[in-house]
């Protein structure tokens, strides 16, 4: 299912890595770009069809057919209960934005999160901490033992109306330990989101306890594999909400009949936005399909990686390298709590770089957050790759 697309950007990368290596390229970076399965191709042009032939109609069939479905699937795949609840836009920070603009931000704002989220929320923040009536606590991830308790503590002492957290942390792959839990203990009064990002699609992931309490993010850029240009954000059932930031489409049902003021339906609508590019959805729908009708499901993918990661780790144990190895892994539960990436601490941004350029000489392609090297793995390695060249 990757075969075509995928040995074409393998001969290329081949070649501008190493021409004296022979081996051929181990893609370790898909924890940041999965590659995607050829029937992505079909799906970029059955949109370009559907909108260039039906013009304005293109409409009803999106709004009507593929967006429900895609709803559907999001729905199945993390076990919520009210598939129309699932909101869509070109990103997650501006479905997060739009949730953060239902605030009056003429009011104080109290604000809980980690020092380990992810650029666009963390930068936000900074930004929004300018205001002087907003305030924000960051618990610090490490250590991962204790950070269930210390976050729990703090969210239901302090007062919060927003609390945000990864699932999964971006820059260590580490999960966050019992988050679905805490959330369903959070306090009434305050709004919780969840960035799965990296869980999604990677991990088995059950939110059918706390679908009404807390709003879930997550995109197709990642583990699925569909690309960039579709995320989603589960709103619970009963919101009230009234984005500031709110666009053309929250009145997608009313169009014909338009009343006076802003008015708010009681779905995703609520936190709909304006016009996008729609491909990422055709896309993002042909790829649930064919793992579907291959019986690949995320329980499968999950137990594929983690028999990759446990050969890699083996390998490593038995290397003595300098950089790769337990003393420099970020890790708290290496079966149970961490996501399809590994990250090495490197000591500093020079290291890691240095380190980045030996792998790419080998043909194994990586990335980096300064002096964190990151190696991600996907379905698409072989079952019989040792990984052992990264430690030669």
């Amino acid at each position: 299912m990757y075969q075509k697309y995928y040995r074409q950007f393998l001969q290329a990368a081949q070649k501008a890595a190493s021409p004296q290596c022979d081996l051929p390229v181990l893609h370790m970076a898909c924890h940041s770009h999965h590659y995607w399965p050829d029937a992505t191709l079909d799906a970029v042009k059955d949109y370009w069809q559907d909108a260039a032939l039906m013009a304005d109609t293109k409409w009803d069939k999106i709004f009507g057919e593929k967006i429900p479905t895609f709803q559907r699937e999001i729905a199945r795949v993390l076990n919520l209960p009210a598939p129309e609840q699932i909101a869509l836009a070109p990103n997650t920070h501006e479905l997060v934005y739009r949730l953060i603009s239902s605030f009056d931000l003429s009011q104080p704002l109290r604000v809980l999160t980690t020092d380990g989220e992810f650029y666009s929320f963390a930068r936000q923040l900074l930004r929004l901490e300018e205001l002087p009536n907003v305030e924000v606590v960051r618990v610090p991830t490490q250590p991962f033992a204790t950070l269930p308790q210390r976050f729990e503590q703090e969210l239901v002492n302090g007062n919060y109306q927003l609390a945000y957290a990864s699932l999964v942390f971006f820059d260590s792959g580490i999960v966050f330990p019992q988050l679905l839990k805490i959330a369903a203990r959070k306090p009434d009064a305050t709004q919780m989101v969840i960035d799965g990002y990296h869980g999604f699609f990677a991990r088995p992931i059950d939110l059918s306890a706390i679908a009404d309490k807390v709003f879930f993010t997550a995109g197709s850029y990642k583990y699925l594999g569909a690309g960039e240009g579709m995320c989603f954000m589960s709103v619970p059932r009963g919101c009230t909400l009234r984005p500031l930031n709110t666009g053309w489409f929250a009145e997608m049902a009313q169009l014909e009949n338009r009343s006076e003021g802003v008015g708010f339906g009681n779905d995703w609508l609520r936190f709909a936005g304006a016009t996008m590019d729609y491909s990422p959805l055709y896309k993002a729908l042909a790829v649930l399909a064919l793992f579907e009708n291959q019986g690949i499901t995320v329980d499968r993918i999950h137990s594929y990686v983690l028999s990759n990661q446990q050969r890699f780790l083996a390998a490593m144990d038995t290397a003595d390298h300098p950089l790769f190895n337990r003393g420099n892994l970020l890790y708290h539960d290496l079966e149970n709590g961490h996501g399809h990436f590994f990250t090495f601490h490197c000591g500093s941004a020079e290291k890691a770089g240095q380190l980045q350029e030996e792998l790419r000489l080998k043909h194994v392609l990586c990335d980096r957050r300064k002096h964190l090297l990151r190696l991600g793995f996907a379905i698409y390695h072989p079952a019989e790759e040792t990984f052992e060249r990264l430690f030669t």
